[in-house]
Protein backbone atom coordinates (compact mmCIF):
# COMPACT_ATOMS: atom_id res chain seq x y z
CA UNK A 1 0.00 0.00 0.00
CA UNK A 2 1.22 3.49 -0.77
CA UNK A 3 2.03 6.11 1.83
CA UNK A 4 -0.90 8.34 2.68
CA UNK A 5 -0.38 12.01 3.38
CA UNK A 6 -2.10 13.09 6.60
CA UNK A 7 -3.06 16.61 7.54
CA UNK A 8 -3.92 16.51 11.24
CA UNK A 9 -6.34 13.60 11.53
CA UNK A 10 -7.44 13.76 7.88
CA UNK A 11 -5.93 11.97 4.90
CA UNK A 12 -5.71 14.03 1.74
CA UNK A 13 -5.32 13.12 -1.90
CA UNK A 14 -2.08 13.76 -3.72
CA UNK A 15 -0.66 13.48 -7.21
CA UNK A 16 -1.66 15.04 -10.52
CA UNK A 17 -5.29 16.16 -10.62
CA UNK A 18 -5.76 14.72 -14.12
CA UNK A 19 -4.75 11.26 -12.84
CA UNK A 20 -7.04 11.51 -9.82
CA UNK A 21 -9.89 12.51 -12.16
CA UNK A 22 -9.13 9.56 -14.44
CA UNK A 23 -9.26 7.23 -11.42
CA UNK A 24 -12.60 8.73 -10.38
CA UNK A 25 -13.84 8.05 -13.91
CA UNK A 26 -12.59 4.46 -13.61
CA UNK A 27 -14.66 4.00 -10.45
CA UNK A 28 -17.64 5.66 -12.16
CA UNK A 29 -17.27 3.26 -15.09
CA UNK A 30 -17.14 0.29 -12.71
CA UNK A 31 -20.23 1.46 -10.82
CA UNK A 32 -22.14 2.16 -14.02
CA UNK A 33 -21.39 -1.36 -15.26
CA UNK A 34 -22.61 -2.84 -11.95
CA UNK A 35 -25.84 -0.86 -12.09
CA UNK A 36 -26.46 -1.94 -15.70
CA UNK A 37 -25.46 -5.55 -14.85
CA UNK A 38 -22.99 -5.32 -17.75
CA UNK A 39 -20.27 -7.86 -17.09
CA UNK A 40 -18.13 -7.04 -20.11
CA UNK A 41 -18.01 -3.36 -19.17
CA UNK A 42 -17.27 -4.30 -15.54
CA UNK A 43 -14.41 -6.61 -16.55
CA UNK A 44 -12.89 -3.99 -18.88
CA UNK A 45 -11.91 -1.92 -15.83
CA UNK A 46 -9.54 -4.61 -14.50
CA UNK A 47 -6.01 -5.69 -15.28
CA UNK A 48 -5.98 -9.32 -16.43
CA UNK A 49 -3.85 -10.25 -13.40
CA UNK A 50 -5.94 -8.16 -11.01
CA UNK A 51 -6.88 -9.27 -7.51
CA UNK A 52 -10.39 -9.00 -6.09
CA UNK A 53 -10.82 -9.58 -2.36
CA UNK A 54 -14.26 -10.07 -0.84
CA UNK A 55 -15.49 -10.87 2.67
CA UNK A 56 -15.96 -14.60 3.11
CA UNK A 57 -14.10 -15.32 -0.14
CA UNK A 58 -10.67 -13.79 0.32
CA UNK A 59 -8.36 -12.86 -2.53
CA UNK A 60 -9.08 -14.17 -6.00
CA UNK A 61 -6.24 -13.55 -8.46
CA UNK A 62 -6.88 -13.13 -12.16
CA UNK A 63 -9.84 -11.64 -13.99
CA UNK A 64 -10.49 -15.00 -15.66
CA UNK A 65 -11.19 -16.44 -12.19
CA UNK A 66 -13.17 -13.66 -10.55
CA UNK A 67 -15.24 -12.52 -13.54
CA UNK A 68 -17.39 -15.72 -13.45
CA UNK A 69 -17.89 -15.14 -9.70
CA UNK A 70 -19.15 -11.63 -10.43
CA UNK A 71 -21.53 -12.93 -13.13
CA UNK A 72 -22.94 -15.55 -10.79
CA UNK A 73 -23.40 -13.06 -7.93
CA UNK A 74 -25.07 -10.48 -10.15
CA UNK A 75 -27.51 -13.04 -11.56
CA UNK A 76 -29.28 -13.03 -8.17
CA UNK A 77 -30.32 -9.36 -8.47
CA UNK A 78 -33.22 -7.73 -10.28
CA UNK A 79 -31.91 -4.25 -9.40
CA UNK A 80 -28.63 -2.85 -8.16
CA UNK A 81 -27.99 0.71 -7.04
CA UNK A 82 -24.23 1.18 -6.59
CA UNK A 83 -22.85 4.56 -5.52
CA UNK A 84 -19.35 5.57 -4.44
CA UNK A 85 -17.97 8.39 -2.35
CA UNK A 86 -14.25 9.08 -2.66
CA UNK A 87 -11.77 8.99 0.14
CA UNK A 88 -8.14 9.91 -0.58
CA UNK A 89 -6.56 9.06 -3.94
CA UNK A 90 -2.76 8.94 -3.84
CA UNK A 91 -1.00 8.89 -7.24
CA UNK A 92 2.68 8.02 -7.55
CA UNK A 93 3.75 7.79 -11.18
CA UNK A 94 1.96 4.93 -12.91
CA UNK A 95 0.53 3.46 -9.70
CA UNK A 96 -2.01 4.77 -7.24
CA UNK A 97 -4.06 3.85 -4.19
CA UNK A 98 -7.57 4.97 -3.35
CA UNK A 99 -10.26 4.51 -0.74
CA UNK A 100 -13.95 4.48 -1.65
CA UNK A 101 -17.07 4.24 0.47
CA UNK A 102 -19.79 2.32 -1.32
CA UNK A 103 -23.57 2.37 -0.92
CA UNK A 104 -25.35 -0.68 -2.37
CA UNK A 105 -29.08 -1.09 -2.79
CA UNK A 106 -29.78 -4.67 -3.86
CA UNK A 107 -33.14 -6.14 -4.89
CA UNK A 108 -33.06 -9.92 -4.95
CA UNK A 109 -34.85 -11.83 -7.73
CA UNK A 110 -36.02 -14.29 -5.08
CA UNK A 111 -37.47 -11.42 -3.01
CA UNK A 112 -36.07 -9.23 -0.30
CA UNK A 113 -33.67 -6.33 -0.32
CA UNK A 114 -30.27 -5.52 1.10
CA UNK A 115 -28.68 -2.18 1.82
CA UNK A 116 -24.94 -2.35 2.29
CA UNK A 117 -22.36 0.26 3.19
CA UNK A 118 -18.86 -0.87 2.35
CA UNK A 119 -15.34 0.32 1.77
CA UNK A 120 -12.96 -0.46 -1.09
CA UNK A 121 -9.20 -0.13 -0.71
CA UNK A 122 -7.91 -0.04 -4.27
CA UNK A 123 -4.58 -0.25 -6.03
CA UNK A 124 -4.44 1.06 -9.59
CA UNK A 125 -1.99 0.85 -12.42
CA UNK A 126 -1.73 2.96 -15.57
CA UNK A 127 -1.15 1.00 -18.76
CA UNK A 128 -1.02 2.55 -22.21
CA UNK A 129 -2.34 5.83 -20.80
CA UNK A 130 -5.38 4.31 -19.05
CA UNK A 131 -5.95 3.50 -15.38
CA UNK A 132 -7.10 0.01 -14.33
CA UNK A 133 -7.85 -1.77 -11.10
CA UNK A 134 -4.89 -3.90 -10.02
CA UNK A 135 -6.48 -4.82 -6.69
CA UNK A 136 -9.77 -4.13 -4.91
CA UNK A 137 -10.25 -5.15 -1.29
CA UNK A 138 -13.85 -4.84 -0.13
CA UNK A 139 -15.04 -4.67 3.47
CA UNK A 140 -18.67 -4.55 4.56
CA UNK A 141 -19.18 -1.82 7.16
CA UNK A 142 -22.95 -2.29 7.60
CA UNK A 143 -25.62 -4.56 6.10
CA UNK A 144 -29.39 -4.26 6.44
CA UNK A 145 -31.64 -7.03 5.10
CA UNK A 146 -35.41 -6.75 4.58
CA UNK A 147 -37.83 -9.44 3.50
Amino acid sequence: MLNVIKLGEFMISSGPVEDRLAIRELVDSYNDAVMRLDGEAWASNWMDDGIWSLPGVGEVAGKAKFYPMWQQAMSAFSFVGFFASAGPIIVTGDTAHGTWYQQEFLHMKAGGKQTITGRYEDDYVRKDGRWYFAKRVYAVLDRQVTE
